[in-house]
C-alpha cells in the first residue's frame, strides 16, 4: 500500500516538474534565439567606444556615457536611473601634442595623463633631462635645482620594445636569456636610482615640479607592441605626459650621447571644479519574489587613455544586452533584476561600495550577482567566490546552459572570496554571492588593460553574444529558483606568511569626494 502512494505522488509531481523542465527549456531557447537575432552589440560598442569614448570619473564624457545608458534602457522599456553617490574632481581632456624639435624633427606618440595640468592654451618648449644615478637623498636635493626649465624624464629606458613571446619565437635561447638578464639588472638598477632620490613616485613629481621643472615625462610601457599603461598625474601646475616606448627611448638615447633634445609640450586640458557622480542602475520589477533580487554588474567607468572598450565596454555590453533580451523574453521574472553599472572602479571600487552601504535592503536579499570585468574573451572560469554551498546552486544553474555556451568553462568550488580587483569584491565583502564571470585572455594584461590599445578594434562581437547568452540564462534560472542561495562561508585557510587564520575580506568606504587629495 505505501508503495503505491508513493508511485501515485510521484505520478501526481512528475507533470508539474516536466512541465517546469519544458517552459526552461522554451525561455533558454528563445534566449539564445534573441541573441543570435538581434545584430546590435556593434551599434552599441560604436555608440559607447567611438562617439562618447572614454570615461573617466568626473569628466563630461562619463556623465554622456550615464545619460545614454538610461535612454538606451528607455528604448527597451527598462526603467533606468543615474543615482548620485558622490562627487569627483572635474578634468577635461584636450588635445595633446608632443614634437622634438632639436636635434631634428618629429611628432612624437605620446598623451598627457589623466588629471595633469593643461599648458594653457600654449607650448612648451624646453630641454630635456634625465633624473641622474646620485648617491642618496642629499646629493639629489643638491642636484634638484638642474631642473629648472626642464623637462625630466622619470622612466626607465627599456632594452628592447619587443614583447617576450616574439622574442621566443623568433630569438636564439641564448640572446632571450641574454636579454632577460640585462633587462632585470636595468630594471632593478632603476629602481635603486629613484629609491635614492628618498621620495614616493608622488612626491618625487611634487619635488620637481616645485623646483621649476618645465614639465615632467614618462614611459608605462605594458609589455605589447606599441602600449602602455596610462594613468594619472601627480603633477598640480606642470604638465605630465606619458610618451610611447619607441620614442622615449630615442629622446633618452639623445640624452645619454649628449645631443641636449628639445620637445614643445601643448596639453589642452581644463578643470571644471567638483562634479556629481553616478551609478546607471537599470531594473526589472520581479513579481512573485519582487523584494529578492538577482543582479547584474559592470563597472561603466575607464581610464582615457583609450576608450576603455575591454576595461570595460565589454563587459557594459554584455549585462545591457542580457538586459535587454531578458525584457523581451522574460518580462516578469519571480525576483527583482537589476543591472548596476558603476562609477569610479578604477580609484578603489567606489561606485559599487557607495550602491552596498546606501542599499541595505537590496544587499541583505540578493540570491546572486554576476559581475564581468576582464576582457573581451569568453567567459571560461566561474568561482564559488567563498561562499559554502555555491556549488549546489551554480553547477544547478549551468546544467540548463547548452553546451556550445559554456565550452571551455572551469567551475572552481567553493573558490575564493575576492579582494577587491573589480565590483564584485563589494559585494562579496557584505556577503552576498557575488560571481565573477572571468574571460580568456586574450593578452588582456598586455594589450588592453589601462593601455592606450584598449579600443573598438579589440572586442570581439562573438565572445561577447556568448557571454551575453550566458548571463542571460544564468540571470534566469536564478530569479527562478524556488530556493534561496545559501550565504555560509568556507572556513578560509590559515595564511602561510602570518600564520594567523585568515578572514573574510572586510567591507570597505567609499570615497565619497575623490580626486582632491
Amino acid at each position: 500500500m505505501r508503495k503505491i502512494k508513493i508511485l501515485l505522488v510521484i505520478a501526481f509531481l512528475l507533470p508539474a516538474y516536466l512541465l517546469v523542465a519544458q517552459n526552461d527549456s522554451l525561455i533558454i531557447d528563445a534566449i539564445v534565439k534573441e541573441a543570435n537575432n538581434e545584430q546590435g552589440l556593434p551599434k552599441m560598442a560604436h555608440e559607447l567606444m567611438d562617439v562618447i569614448g572614454p570615461r573617466l570619473v568626473g569628466s563630461p564624457k562619463m556623465q554622456q556615457a550615464h545619460d545614454w545608458a538610461v535612454s538606451k534602457y528607455g528604448s527597451w522599456d527598462i526603467t533606468a536611473r543615474n543615482e548620485k553617490w558622490g562627487d569627483w574632481r572635474g578634468w577635461e581632456r584636450g588635445i595633446t601634442h608632443i614634437d622634438m624639435l632639436h636635434p631634428w624633427v618629429k611628432s612624437l606618440e605620446g598623451t598627457q595623463l589623466a588629471w595633469s595640468p593643461g599648458t594653457k592654451g600654449k607650448s612648451i618648449e624646453a630641454e630635456m633631462i634625465i633624473i641622474p644615478d646620485l648617491k642618496d637623498s642629499i646629493a639629489f636635493q643638491d642636484w634638484l635645482p638642474n631642473v629648472k626649465g626642464k623637462f625630466v624624464l622619470i622612466s626607465m629606458m627599456q632594452p628592447t620594445g619587443r614583447p617576450d613571446y616574439n622574442w621566443e619565437e623568433f630569438g636564439t635561447k641564448e640572446s632571450f636569456e641574454k636579454m632577460k638578464k640585462e633587462r632585470t639588472a636595468l630594471t632593478d638598477a632603476w629602481r635603486k636610482r629613484i629609491s635614492k632620490t628618498g621620495l614616493t613616485a608622488k612626491k618625487l613629481a611634487l619635488a620637481l615640479e616645485k623646483a621649476g621643472a618645465a614639465g615632467i615625462v614618462a614611459s608605462n610601457w605594458s609589455a605589447g607592441f606599441g602600449v602602455n599603461k596610462i594613468f594619472s598625474a601627480h603633477t598640480t601646475s606642470i604638465p605630465t605626459v606619458d610618451i610611447a616606448l619607441e620614442d622615449y627611448g630615442l629622446l633618452y638615447r639623445l640624452i645619454e650621447s649628449g645631443k641636449k633634445p628639445r620637445i614643445s609640450v601643448r596639453a589642452d586640458s581644463r578643470e571644471t571644479g567638483m562634479v556629481p557622480t553616478y551609478n546607471t542602475v537599470a531594473e526589472i520589477k520581479g513579481t512573485s519574489k519582487s523584494g529578492e533580487y538577482v543582479m547584474l554588474s559592470a563597472h561603466f567607468d575607464s581610464w582615457d587613455g583609450a576608450t576603455g572598450a575591454t576595461d570595460n565596454g565589454t563587459g557594459t555590453l554584455v549585462m545591457m544586452e542580457a538586459m535587454r533580451i531578458l525584457k523581451k523574453i522574460y518580462p516578469n521574472p519571480k525576483r527583482t533584476i537589476i543591472a548596476g553599472h558603476w562609477g569610479s572602479e578604477e580609484q578603489g571600487l567606489n561606485g559599487s561600495r557607495a550602491f552596498v552601504e546606501d542599499h541595505p535592503e537590496i544587499i541583505n536579499n540578493i540570491q546572486a550577482l554576476f559581475n564581468q570585468d576582464n576582457g573581451t574573451g569568453r567567459v571560461v572560469t566561474i568561482g564559488g567566490a567563498g561562499f559554502l554551498h555555491s556549488y549546489d546552486y551554480i553547477s544547478r544553474w549551468l546544467t540548463k546552459v547548452p553546451t556550445d555556451f559554456k565550452k571551455g568553462l572551469e567551475t572552481k568550488f567553493p573558490g575564493s572570496p575576492a579582494g577587491g580587483g573589480s565590483d564584485n569584491a563589494s559585494f562579496v565583502a557584505a556577503g552576498v554571492p557575488a560571481f565573477s564571470l572571468s574571460s580568456n585572455s586574450w593578452l588582456y594584461g598586455s594589450y588592453t588593460w589601462h593601455t592606450n590599445r584598449d579600443t573598438y578594434d579589440k572586442i570581439v562581437f562573438d565572445d561577447l553574444r556568448n557571454n551575453a547568452i550566458l548571463t542571460a540564462i544564468l540571470v534566469y534560472m536564478a530569479c527562478e529558483d524556488p530556493e534561496k542561495a545559501a550565504r555560509d562561508k568556507i572556513v578560509l585557510p590559515v595564511n602561510s606568511r602570518t600564520g594567523e587564520p585568515g578572514k573574510w575580506p572586510e567591507q570597505r568606504k567609499a570615497t565619497r569626494k575623490g580626486g582632491v587629495d
